[in-house]
């Protein structure tokens, strides 16, 4: 939950229709760079992206292709059919066999599936409060045990009014206080298509707890 005694921050949180994202995507949104983010690539180059892949809000789809083209079983999902539209025939054309599905990231329940990874580039910092907080329940329900989400968003840090809403480094480890563990916020950059060199940006590192009393920071 939002802090109370702090103003909201600059930017705007989504109100927006699937409609009004399926006409972004009419042009060349600013998030759709046409290439996995930087800061996503390290980590699958480290190793960190493993086992059964959930590119949430996956526009285009370059992160689940990214994981597919590693061997790995990678699903994207974005509310935006134009968008899947548009990643199913980036999979074709590239020849990688990746998963795309028109769903909503606020109901990933009803995939029915677990995943070990999860891959969030610029969806978190969309929503408003009640809508971020249904995400990450939505979450819960599809990240196994163990699992990790890897969450990059708008920083706090960034100057001006554009672009989505900003968020806390506070924000992201209250959202994320339930169930999960918070290994690590890192400031990094978010590249777009309006601003050289691109804007400033949080990666989290989250990974699921277990009902049963377990404590993932005790594992490897």
């Amino acid at each position: 939950m939002t802090d109370p005694s702090h103003p909201t921050l600059p930017g705007r949180a989504a109100d927006r229709s699937v409609e009004d994202f399926d006409d972004s995507y009419m042009g060349t949104p600013a998030w759709d760079i046409g290439r996995p983010q930087p800061v996503f690539l390290e980590l699958a180059d480290e190793g960190a992206i493993r086992g059964r892949v959930l590119d949430a809000g996956c526009g285009t789809g370059e992160h689940a292709l990214m994981a597919a083209s590693r061997g790995l079983e990678a699903t994207g999902i974005d509310a935006s059919p134009k968008a899947i539209e548009m990643a199913k025939r980036k999979g074709t054309d590239r020849g990688v066999a990746t998963r795309f599905l028109v769903w909503d990231a606020l109901a990933l329940g009803d995939l029915n599936e677990q995943f070990d990874t999860v891959i969030d580039s610029g969806l978190f910092h969309v929503f408003d409060d009640t809508r971020r907080a249904r995400y990450v329940r939505s979450l819960a329900d599809v990240v196994s045990s163990g699992g990790r989400v890897f969450l990059a968003c708008f920083s706090d840090h960034q100057p001006g009014v554009w672009g989505p809403r900003r968020v806390r480094e506070a924000e992201l480890r209250d959202a994320f206080a339930d169930g999960w563990i918070v290994e690590s916020i890192e400031a990094t950059r978010f590249q777009t298509n309006l601003q050289p060199g691109g804007a400033e940006a949080w990666l989290a590192q989250i990974r699921r707890g277990t009902r049963f009393g377990f404590d993932p920071r005790l594992t490897p």
